[in-house]
């Protein structure tokens, strides 16, 4: 019951990033990205229900004592009795990681949409998806979940944040992704994710004219590496970009930390109460949204893994 206090839920894989190191070795790091994302809206000081499964193996349990001890509520007691899903990672010169997924018979993929629903807090106001989560085995499940919740009344958020590498059906993971995003009110892609989709060539003005035609969509988030990162509305684009360059130490998470902070500034505006909130928000806002976004995910790459910043540490950085 503790779980229907919150009004934030999120749906997604929590699996365990195991890094490369350069003696060889390999440290375990707890990640993915909605499981990152939870994280990090609930040290942004948003309280979050994750609905997923947990395992009852090892990092099962680290990842309720990992969540649990940071204040999110977990939607199911339930634990599931499939292993913990697992990412190998290698980081490049410049940091960026390279993932091989092991994702077969794993906990958060060990439940149902209806189950799924029956956890959603008493007062849904956001629901989040994205990541892993949006493969073709799995689609219809979290579009049914997606849908329950807005007809609710909910928001529903998506990153789309791709692996194709974690698929055996590139195109059909990439129109189910597409079909995911046209249902969301908020998505988030990098330009990664552009370029996979196909979209990578489009400037942000060609890009919102396609995201927005015959969708739920009120607000983007693009983030482009070391470019200015950009909150497109319907009626008005902004860019960002730090005025002082960030020692990067790797970029595992920096994305959920983004959308994190940005979920989390609209928050505690009261701007996630319905569509028509997000249609409202001018220019200067954006901005604002912006750069506690972005100063949300520089925080976090001057990090070991996953470690998302507070609010109070975010408006710091700022």
């Amino acid at each position: 019951m503790a779980a229907k206090r919150s009004t934030i839920a999120t749906i997604g894989e929590a699996l365990v990033d195991m890094i490369a190191q350069p003696d060889g070795r390999f440290q375990p790091c707890l990640g993915g990205s909605v499981c990152n994302f939870t994280l990090g809206l609930t040290r942004q000081g948003v309280l979050t229900t994750y609905l997923n499964r947990l395992s009852d193996d090892h990092f099962g349990e680290q990842f309720a004592q990992r969540l649990q001890g940071a204040g999110v509520l977990l939607g199911t007691a339930i634990k599931s009795a499939c292993a913990t899903s697992l990412a190998i990672v290698q980081l490049d010169a410049e940091g960026v990681p390279q993932y091989r997924f092991y994702r077969q018979d794993v906990a958060d993929r060990d439940i149902s949409a209806e189950l799924l629903v029956a956890s959603f807090p008493d007062q849904l106001r956001l629901l989040h998806t994205g990541g892993l989560a949006l493969v073709p085995e799995d689609l219809q499940k979290i579009l049914t979940t997606m849908r329950a919740a807005t007809n609710r009344g909910a928001l529903v958020s998506v990153d789309a944040n791709l692996r194709p590498l974690a698929v055996k059906h590139r195109e059909a993971y990439i129109e189910g992704v597409k079909r995911a995003l046209r249902q969301a009110h908020i998505i988030k892609v990098s330009d990664e994710d552009l370029d996979v989709l196909g979209l990578g060539k489009k400037s942000l003005a060609e890009l919102a004219a396609y995201l927005f035609s015959d969708s739920h969509i009120q607000l983007i988030a693009v983030t482009r590496g070391a470019k200015p990162a950009a909150l497109i509305t319907r009626a008005c684009q902004v860019e960002y970009s730090l005025p002082k360059a960030v020692p990067v130490v790797d970029t595992v998470g920096a994305g959920d930390c983004f959308h994190a902070g940005l979920i989390a500034y609209l928050h505690r505006c009261g701007h996630l109460d319905s569509p028509e909130s997000l249609e409202e928000l001018n220019a200067d806002f954006l901005r604002a949204a912006l750069r506690h976004a972005t100063s949300a995910a520089s925080v976090n790459i001057g990090r070991v893994g996953c470690e998302p910043p507070t609010w109070e540490e975010t408006v710091e950085f700022a």
